[in-house]
């Protein structure tokens, strides 16, 4: 029996608290990273402005140096997509988000049935491993070497069928900060010389309470894209609390002492990189954002653009363009979806300051230009 409701704005307030985006918190990028549950990293430098959102005193060069170190790591696990991961974490979350990828590899959503009938799936991994870890390769090198394996197959094919049904990581410099490369793949147990590990699934779910939460089973598969987790919610159910959603009746589910914070607490604005799990970790996503703000993110027609909070919600979106030359101009373009009182305006601008000066340190002109959706304010 749920033991209270809880509003968007309720809900709102629990998020920013544990997404660390009321207060910068005093911790190491290594243990937001692991409290995070991992971080988009599908474009590779996001990592470091969703960190720098979050952090006091954040320094890239140490989480890039744990990159490099082979402490975190760049592979496909949550939805599918490209995430930043501790090795715990890397070692096991593509493990538990296998079904994620074998769906689209070999599995009822198979896109490579036809042209690959006839190809061993244990063949196919095999082969792919042994090139993989006799040295890393970019996708354009593993095609060819897996068709010579596999004559009269397509090389695209073949190397997208074993992306997909393989744990790879995309190996350093690519995701370092300041620099750059293709990516190029090698097996997980090879980068990190260790065995992938069974998922503990509750654990899993207890831990994403802990950022996410409260939240419903919806919103676990959502985040995930792992389905059928509400037996795992249902044998956890005694050790949580449960509430209901004022707006649609579901069930959430939290940890008992998790921070919950009075919704009139403020929020500062916070700008976020594009796929930000605040913005895509629920199904109901009415706590930090309106239907018509989704829209407007979503409004270049290439994905998701990187957002800005006002208050907790999403209100805007920016665009930053590296600049050609170290000592070049930089500008930081913040679009608002909605007029905004001077005070809010001025809060904004600071932190667009702040984050330009972060991206672009050595720019000998920095610009922050604001603008109202549409047309200039």
């Amino acid at each position: 029996m749920a033991i209270g409701k809880l509003d968007d704005a309720a809900l709102n307030r629990a998020l920013m608290a544990r997404q660390s985006l009321l207060a910068r918190e005093d911790r190491s990028p290594l243990a937001m990273v692991r409290h995070l549950v991992g971080m988009q990293s599908q474009i590779p430098g996001n990592p470091y402005t969703a960190l720098w959102s979050r952090l006091v005193d954040f320094d890239p060069a140490e989480a890039s140096t744990l990159l490099a170190e082979r402490e975190t790591v760049r592979l496909s696990t949550l939805r599918g997509t490209i995430h930043l991961h501790d090795v715990e974490d890397a070692l096991t979350l593509r493990a538990f988000t296998q079904s994620v990828h074998d769906a689209v590899a070999y599995g009822p959503r198979f896109v490579f049935r036809k042209e690959l009938a006839g190809v061993e799936p244990d063949a196919l991994w095999a082969a792919a491993r042994e090139l993989l870890e006799a040295a890393p390769m970019t996708p354009a090198r593993l095609g060819p070497a897996l068709a010579e394996r596999f004559p009269g197959y397509d090389p695209g094919t073949l190397m997208a069928a074993a992306r997909y049904g393989m744990s790879l990581v995309q190996v350093t410099p690519r995701g370092e900060w300041g620099r750059s490369g293709a990516a190029t793949l090698t097996t997980v147990e090879a980068w990190l010389g260790q065995a992938q590990r069974v998922p503990d699934l509750e654990s899993i779910l207890l831990r994403y309470l802990a950022a996410f939460g409260p939240a419903s089973v919806q919103d676990a598969q959502h985040w995930s894209g792992v389905t059928r987790l509400g037996e795992v919610f249902e044998k956890l159910r005694p050790r949580l609390a449960v509430f209901a959603d004022a707006g649609t009746g579901r069930e959430l589910f939290d940890l008992p002492d998790a921070p919950r914070p009075d919704p009139e607490i403020p929020a500062p604005p916070r700008f976020l990189p594009d796929y930000d799990n605040v913005l895509i970790g629920h199904a109901q996503r009415g706590r930090v954002m309106d239907e018509g703000d989704r829209v407007n993110l979503f409004s270049n027609g290439n994905g998701y653009r990187p957002g800005l909070l006002i208050d907790g919600r999403l209100a805007g979106a920016w665009a930053h363009a590296k600049p050609k030359r170290k000592d070049a101009p930089a500008e930081l373009a913040v679009e608002l979806f909605s007029e905004q009182p001077a005070a809010v305006r001025a809060e904004v601008e600071a932190e667009a300051t702040a984050l330009l000066a972060f991206l672009a340190p050595t720019a000998t002109v920095r610009t922050v230009r604001l603008h109202l959706t549409g047309r200039r304010a």
